[in-house]
Parts: C-alpha cells; sequence; structure tokens
C-alpha cells in the first residue's frame, strides 16, 4: 500500500534545513505575479517586497498563526489606479489614498463580521454557489498562465510560429511540477514546486533564455522607494468599487484554502480575523508607497500540492520578502526567471485552485437532482467563463468577481424563497411525506 505523504500542520515547527527551502518555494511562487503588479503601476518593486512580507507577518498576528496565507500586490486595483494616474491633477500618489480608504473599508467590514457572524455566508453563498467560485479563482486565470509561459498572446490566441525553445522550458517545468508530486520521496515531494522551477530556469539557462541584464543595472543594496499618500475625493470615488472584488477574492481564497487545510478557517480563526489583517495591511501599504495587498492563489496551490501548511514556512516566505527588497541584485536576480518557468509552474497551481472547487461540492454532496442547486452551479459557472462584465464606476466587475455576486443574488433569493415557503421542493418533500406515511399505515394494518 502507498504511503501517504507526510501533512506538516497549519502551527508545526519546520528544521531550519527543510524550513528554508520550503519558505523559498513560496517566495518564488508569488515573486513574478506579486512584482508585475508595481512594474504595471509604475512604482519600485521593492517597496512592494517589502510590504508584501509585512503584510504577511500583519495576517498570521492577526489570525493567531492559525490560518497559513500569503499577501501579495492585488491586481484588482490595476485598472483604477491607472485609471487615477492618467486623470489630470491626480497621480500615483492619489491613488495611495484610494488604496489607504479601500483597506480602512474591509477593517469595518471584518469588524461587521465580528458582531454579525458567518452564517449568512451560508445562506447567501450555498455550497452549489460557493464550490464553482471557488474553482472559477483557479480557471479563469488559466489563460494567464498560458499568457506567462508564452504560449498564448495578451489578446488569448495562440502565439504564431512558438519557439521551440520557450515550449521546451514550458513544458520541463510543468511535467517537473506534476510528475515531482507523484514521484519523489520524502523532503523532495515537498519542495516540488521549488525542484521544477530551478531545473527549468537551468533549462532556460540551456537555451539562451535568460536575461541577466537587470541584475548589471542594480545595485547591491538599496532602500525601498517610500511615497506618502495624497487625498482626493475623485481619487477615492474611482478606486473603492474594487473594494467589492477583494473582499469576494478574499472569502473565496479561504474557502479554498479551508478545504486544502481540512480545517473551517471562516470559523477559526475567523473571517473577521483574516479578513481585518487584509485590509490593514492594504491600507498599510497605501500609507507607505506600495500597491494594494491579498492572498495569493498561487501559495494556496503550492500548499494544496506539498501538503505543508505551516505558518512558520509562510513566515520564512515572509522574511525572504522583506530581505529581497533592501538586496538589489537579488531581487533582480529573481526577476530574471523568464516566463516560460513561471508559466509552467502557474499552469499546475491555478488548476489545483480549480479543483479544489470541485472537491468542495462533492464534499458537500450537492443534490443536483433539485432544480435550484443545478440553476446556480450552471449560472455562476457560465457568468465566470462567459467573459461577460459590469462596470461600477470605474472599476470592471468580470469572471470570479462578477460570479461571486451573482451567487450572493441567486443564494439571497433562493434562501428568502425558502423563508417563505415559495419553492415547489417544500411540495416535493410534503408529497413524499404524505406517500411514507400512507405506506407506513398500510404496513401497519397488514
Amino acid at each position: 500500500m502507498a504511503k501517504q505523504r507526510q501533512i506538516i500542520g497549519i502551527q508545526e515547527k519546520v528544521p531550519l534545513s527543510k524550513g528554508i527551502p520550503l519558505s523559498i518555494q513560496h517566495t518564488f511562487a508569488m515573486f513574478s505575479a506579486s512584482v508585475l503588479v508595481p512594474y504595471i503601476l509604475g512604482i519600485n518593486p521593492s517597496i512592494a517586497l517589502l510590504m508584501n512580507g509585512i503584510g504577511t507577518f500583519i495576517f498570521i498576528i492577526s489570525t493567531k498563526g492559525r490560518a497559513p496565507a500569503y499577501l501579495g500586490s492585488s491586481f484588482a486595483f490595476i485598472s483604477p489606479a491607472l485609471l487615477v494616474i492618467g486623470t489630470e491633477g491626480l497621480g500615483y500618489r492619489y491613488a495611495l489614498g484610494g488604496f489607504v480608504v479601500t483597506g480602512l473599508l474591509m477593517c469595518a467590514i471584518a469588524i461587521l463580521i465580528k458582531f454579525v457572524g458567518t452564517r449568512w455566508i451560508d445562506a447567501i453563498l450555498p455550497p452549489a454557489a460557493m464550490g464553482p467560485v471557488v474553482a472559477l479563482i483557479g480557471l479563469e486565470l488559466a489563460g494567464n498562465a498560458a499568457q506567462t509561459g508564452g504560449i498564448l498572446n495578451a489578446d488569448g490566441t495562440m502565439v504564431e510560429n512558438l519557439d521551440p525553445k520557450v515550449l521546451a522550458v514550458f513544458l520541463i517545468t510543468l511535467l517537473l511540477a506534476i510528475f515531482g508530486g507523484v514521484l519523489y520521496r520524502g523532503f523532495a515531494s515537498a519542495i516540488a514546486i521549488l525542484i521544477a522551477i530551478i531545473v527549468g530556469y537551468v533549462s532556460a539557462l540551456i537555451f539562451g533564455l535568460v536575461d541577466f541584464s537587470p541584475v548589471g543595472q542594480s545595485a547591491v543594496f538599496q532602500l525601498p522607494a517610500f511615497q506618502t499618500p495624497q487625498w482626493s475625493i475623485q481619487a477615492i470615488l474611482i478606486i473603492i468599487p474594487a473594494t467589492l472584488v477583494v473582499v469576494s477574492e478574499h472569502i473565496g481564497h479561504q474557502v479554498v484554502t479551508s478545504e486544502v487545510v481540512g480545517k473551517d478557517l471562516l470559523k477559526d480563526p475567523g473571517l473577521h480575523r483574516s479578513m481585518f489583517a487584509d485590509g490593514f495591511s492594504t491600507a498599510l501599504s497605501g500609507f507607505c508607497g506600495s500597491c494594494p495587498t491579498t492572498t495569493y492563489g498561487e501559495n494556496i496551490g503550492v500548499m494544496a500540492i506539498t501538503k505543508v501548511y505551516s505558518v512558520w514556512v509562510i513566515g520564512g516566505a515572509a522574511a525572504f520578502s522583506i530581505i529581497l527588497s533592501f538586496i538589489g541584485k537579488a531581487s533582480a536576480l529573481i526577476q530574471t526567471i523568464p516566463g516560460p518557468v513561471m508559466g509552467g509552474v502557474s499552469f499546475l497551481l491555478y488548476g489545483m485552485i480549480g479543483a479544489s472547487g470541485i472537491r468542495l461540492m462533492v464534499d458537500a454532496q450537492i443534490d443536483y437532482s433539485k432544480p435550484r442547486n443545478l440553476a446556480m452551479t450552471s449560472v455562476v459557472f457560465v457568468v465566470g467563463l462567459s467573459g461577460i462584465a459590469i462596470r461600477i464606476g470605474s472599476a470592471q466587475l468580470s469572471g470570479m468577481s462578477l460570479a461571486a455576486v451573482t451567487g450572493m443574488i441567486l443564494g439571497l433569493c433562493m434562501y428568502l424563497l425558502d423563508k417563505f415557503h415559495l419553492t415547489n421542493e417544500y411540495e416535493e418533500d410534503e408529497s413524499v411525506e404524505d406517500m411514507n406515511g400512507t405506506e407506513g399505515e398500510a404496513a401497519d394494518l397488514q
């Protein structure tokens, strides 16, 4: 009988000899995507690395070390932030003011959840809606993994005349990540993602796909570039609608992490603690000149594959991120990891998140003979994958975020229909009870 891989628990300490490579694995997993956000917004990535590390420590402390999560740079604010930057009379510092307000708003939502509780989540996002929402977190990122890997163009079309070297590095990294977790023994199986990244990087070196110019241009030591926020009602109103996106994203990530670690993190340590940490980290990042933070899907995927859930390992990754923010050469070297390597790893990590949503539906034993469950799951999936979008101010709801809102509306409608006994399922249940009662009476007579 095959021996199951050992699970390293949430609060379990790991020896340094194992903890350091496990932490580096998490740092590498988040690095490419997390640094991309400040790059798009036109700021120095070093400040994002510093605040991501600090934000992760805030999360660990706020949740009392009972919830593993890495906070990285949020993509949800890119569109409204670019709009603020491009508006005459405004600029990035005004976007920072919006980030601060958004973070404080998330903290206020967390306080409300503290007093109201989390039972409302089961009411407005039942498993038939929550399952597909969680699955969409990974599924809608599948295209991004292929784009990062150089397989797809930015518009989603296949790259013409694809470089065989790019494809080779992508496949080498992906296959090592897949089969490494299956074939490696002992500790090697826990760092399968790290091994895949290292081997993929070496293969990219051999094929000449690595550009070392950023390393030569960077200083050995550097201070992160701090900025102070400025305030404008216009900028704040542009940024605030993205709050709905990150709140939905946060709940979805906590649900999928709960599925991965086998513990209901919405109840212990509580959604209010994790939401508050996320919001406080975002507000602090805005004060210091960085971009908003959010729990990261890549790191959830690493936990799902390796079964290493230790917050000590996550904390180690946060420490590495902080150190890298002050070492220009080191952070630049990690930025030389080519797209095919990170794309190959992300291809598997995002798929694992999608599979976690399917697992949630299986574990919940959803009865799809009931029209309500079938309808909710179907509509949420179609909304999330169809590409439709709704604009709220400058923020755009699409994909998982729009699917989450749709699921909430449907869930709330179904809850109210149940509350007032308006669904035909009650009639069916009563008919079954009457039939059972009649059969019972007939048996008694016999």
